[in-house]
């Protein structure tokens, strides 16, 4: 009896010791973990262990979040070299190395070395660093391994990004090379040591985008990266290391930043199970974080059309050049320089230029740092390194200086070099700024008085404009001077009538691209050589003069790589709208054509896909207002020569202030297929009717079929309804154009054929935002499932909503596509 108690207690004992054992966070030389099993950090953050990605699948060793619901992956040891099956086991060598091993025991991926280990163990922290280390010790400093120093595509708090400067050891950030692909993709995220450092996000060895020098707050070109209550910026440069990292303040926060297969850097942040992960910045987010965009002594400002500009005493270095918006030549000084003779002009709200040629003294104050500058003459600026406590430090310019933008705050000072006849760019001593606020005040006062005059003769001009269209009852625009009186408002190149005539051989039949509701478009080429597209407004036209301004308003404020540029106007006996020209026209002009839809392989339908996504969330999130565009389909998006999506056309948009979410109108204008249900029906609309849009056009773009006008033999659903159906019968690949099946990615897909579901489903607060869309593209994180779609149930909608008798008496204007 005695002996059976103890067996008995011998088993309980194993059984105690087996669950302890599979929830461990450290292994020894005596273990190992296999496929299968897992460690679990002390405060069950993270695990480690094996998962699958791709098709075939293929195995991989690596780091992922434990509580959240989703595989979030972090980190991945063999992403060069997967594993075919699921025989993985990976140990800790007596020499403190790991290894992980295939089913022959024949090694696939190992750690370094470390010069000396005594009794070495592997322990996944809390922080998610699977760190070697002496059984007797856990200081951090003397880890014989981390894998924080050898980081894949994410950073998470802790990490140091950056150099030993002893070793000359460099860790940084490498691309996946797709969502299911860990292998290292062409995008790196690494600090630049030369010069002053900072970071620079490449596309192989081309520099795509850079942070510019710290300035002890924060990088000088990310004014959105403040100090707050969630987050620590530290910047660490001594003999010794160079480096950046970020430390969470509050342990609740779960927060990673991730370099995405495109190129795209996003921070995200979790929120809860139900809301996943959102997303909290992006770089680039504009054109003008695309380095040098205009070239050097060159600024760019998002907030006004074109965005380039030289500085004040500068001009553009060929002016033919910067004719047709070419600004990568730059600017020169508009005086030359003479050594000795020079001045310093202060430059304000700048993000400082490219320090990979400067040279920087910390001890230096501003004052010691322009003397030195002036002494010598290849020293073409200066600044201060540190802006806290009213500046410290030198930071010293040799040569051009590039990769320069304005912002509205947050900006720092530089003092540029320049000739001593710009003695006018300096600021006014005391005794001239007396006369200067005479002449000031006396300009006041004598504008005042003009424009009250100015004021009362629009006035009164508006009143008789508005009383002779009512007497006539026609179009507004058929005078030849009515929008004289919006020409302050356009902030952008006015382009005389001839100048567009003579660029479209006096809008040839031969030079029209097609036409659309605004009218037709004409393409172009300006005599610079720069080829343009004309939208002119046709007579009889659906829309006027508020989507014409409208158009104007927003285009020529939105700087970004995916929304379409807007070149300028003419206001003058026509109504023209002058765009770059997009050679590969509108993606309906491919998706819907049987024989040009062959050119729309996987892999640019997948891009397109994406690049809308991205512009989509400038739109709502990132720009200086938060724009609806209501009217996101097929034939608005157009290609450039790399088939790159631009979103076009915003005659329609809509801008919120604040913090409105929300709004309605008794006007609901768009295209039928591509409305939400409550806009269409209610008229009720915000950036949850762009969702749904661009759920509908997801959805178009995998299966090669337009919403409106879909057919299928076995039902009578529309391209939602069938798309929902087979999806949950499990046959979502049946949607697939089979043009595209060989050169598919069946996880991408699968994915997107999800998110465009997620998108469309009926109710507004179900469909994600586009910065959990533009996360959900970018990585392999589980989806919800999603909800029954809007307009499932085979409405005519068209029927519906052009009869005389509506439920909530508003007036519904469908406008088609343009």
């Amino acid at each position: 009896m005695k002996a059976f108690v103890a067996l008995s207690w011998c088993l309980v004992l194993f059984s105690c010791d087996a669950l302890v054992s599979s929830a461990l966070d450290t292994i020894t030389t005596n273990q190992s973990i296999r496929d299968g099993e897992s460690l679990v950090s002390a405060g069950e953050t993270f695990e480690l262990g094996f998962f699958s990605l791709g098709d075939p699948p293929k195995r991989y060793l690596g780091i992922w979040y434990k509580k959240i619901t989703s595989m979030t992956i972090v980190w991945v040891a063999n992403r060069v070299a997967p594993l075919a099956d699921a025989s993985g086991t990976l140990r800790v060598t007596s020499r403190g190395s790991l290894v992980l091993l295939d089913g022959n025991g024949s090694e696939i991926w190992s750690s370094s070395p470390p010069t000396a280990a005594r009794d070495p163990v592997a322990q996944l922290l809390d922080v998610g660093n699977l760190v070697v280390r002496d059984a007797d010790g856990s200081d951090s400093n003397n880890f014989l391994w981390q894998s924080f120093d050898y980081p894949t595509d994410t950073v998470l708090a802790g990490m140091k990004i950056g150099w030993n400067r002893t070793s000359g050891f460099n860790r940084y950030l490498t691309s996946w090379k797709s969502v299911d692909d860990p292998s290292p993709g062409n995008f790196t995220y690494q600090l630049d040591p030369n010069g002053y450092p900072q970071i620079v996000l490449k596309q192989g060895s081309e520099i795509k985008l850079r942070s510019g020098p710290w300035n002890g707050l924060r990088w000088s070109g990310t004014p959105n990266l403040n100090p707050n209550p969630y987050y620590r910026y530290e910047f660490v440069l001594n003999e010794d290391e160079m480096y950046y990292r970020y430390a969470l303040l509050n342990s609740s926060v779960i927060s990673r930043k991730i370099l995405m297969p495109n190129g795209i850097v996003q921070r995200f942040n979790w929120i809860d199970r139900t809301r996943g992960w959102t997303h909290h910045l992006t770089a680039p987010i504009d054109q003008c974080d695309d380095y040098n965009s205009c070239g050097a002594y060159g600024t760019c400002r998002v907030d006004t059309s074109p965005e380039c500009s030289c500085l004040k005493g500068f001009v553009p270095k060929f002016s033919q050049e910067w004719d047709i918006l070419d600004w990568s030549n730059g600017c020169v000084r508009r005086n030359p320089l003479h050594c000795q003779d020079d001045i310093f002009v202060k430059y304000s709200s700048l993000k400082l230029p490219d320090t990979r040629s400067s040279w920087f003294n910390a001890s230096m104050n501003l004052r010691e740092c322009e003397v030195f500058c002036k002494k010598n003459c290849s020293c073409t600026g200066y600044s201060n390194m540190d802006i806290r406590d009213g500046g410290s430090g030198c930071l010293l310019w040799f040569g051009e200086l590039i990769d320069i933008r304005e912002y509205n705050n947050y900006g720092q000072d530089l003092y540029i070099r320049m000739a001593a006849s710009e003695s006018a760019l300096l600021p006014t001593g005391p005794s001239h700024q007396k006369k200067h606020k005479l002449v000031i005040g006396l300009a006041i006062s004598f504008g005042s008085v003009f424009l009250g005059l100015v004021l009362t003769i629009c006035v009164l001009q508006c009143k008789k404009k508005k009383m002779g269209l009512r007497e006539v009852k026609k179009d507004r625009f058929e005078s030849g001077d009515n929008y004289e009186s919006e020409k302050e408002d356009l902030e952008l190149p006015l382009f005389d009538l001839s100048t567009i005539a003579m660029a479209t051989n006096n809008f040839s039949t031969d030079n029209k691209l097609g036409e659309g509701g605004f009218g037709p478009v004409y393409k172009g080429v300006l005599k610079g050589g720069q080829e343009i597209a004309v939208k002119k407004l046709s007579r009889d036209s659906r829309q006027g003069l508020h989507e014409f301004k409208n158009e104007v308003l927003y285009v020529s404020k939105l700087q970004h790589r995916n929304l379409v540029k807007l070149l300028g106007c003419c206001i003058q006996e026509e109504n023209l709208l002058i765009y770059e020209l997009m050679p590969n026209r509108s993606l309906d002009s491919f998706l819907f054509d049987p024989t040009q839809r062959e050119q729309l392989d996987w892999s640019a339908r997948f891009n397109i896909i994406n690049g809308i996504a991205r512009g989509l969330l400038y739109l709502h999130q990132d720009s200086r207002l938060r724009i609806i565009h209501r009217d996101v389909k097929a034939s608005n998006i157009l290609l450039d020569f790399e088939m790159n999506p631009k979103i076009s056309d915003f005659g329609l948009a809509k801008s919120f202030a604040g913090n409105e979410t929300q709004a309605n109108t008794n006007r609901v204008v768009g295209t039928y297929g591509y409305m939400s249900p409550e806009y269409a029906l209610d008229g009720v609309f915000s950036t949850k009717s762009d969702v749904f849009s661009y759920g509908v056009l997801v959805l178009e773009i995998v299966s090669g079929k337009g919403n409106r006008g879909f057919h299928h033999p076995d039902h009578h659903h529309n391209l939602l309804g069938h798309a929902w159906k087979i999806f949950t019968e499990g046959r979502s690949m049946q949607l697939l154009d089979k043009l595209v099946e060989n050169s598919c990615s069946t996880s991408e897909a699968l994915r997107s054929i999800h998110i465009g579901l997620l998108c469309v489903q009926r109710c507004p607060n179900d469909r994600p935002s586009m910065s959990t869309v533009v996360m959900m593209l970018g990585s392999d994180i589980e989806l919800p499932l999603p909800k029954e779609p809007g307009f499932f149930n085979e409405r005519n909608l068209l029927q519906e909503n052009t009869s005389d008798s509506q439920p909530n008496e508003m007036t519904m204007t469908v406008l088609s596509a343009r």
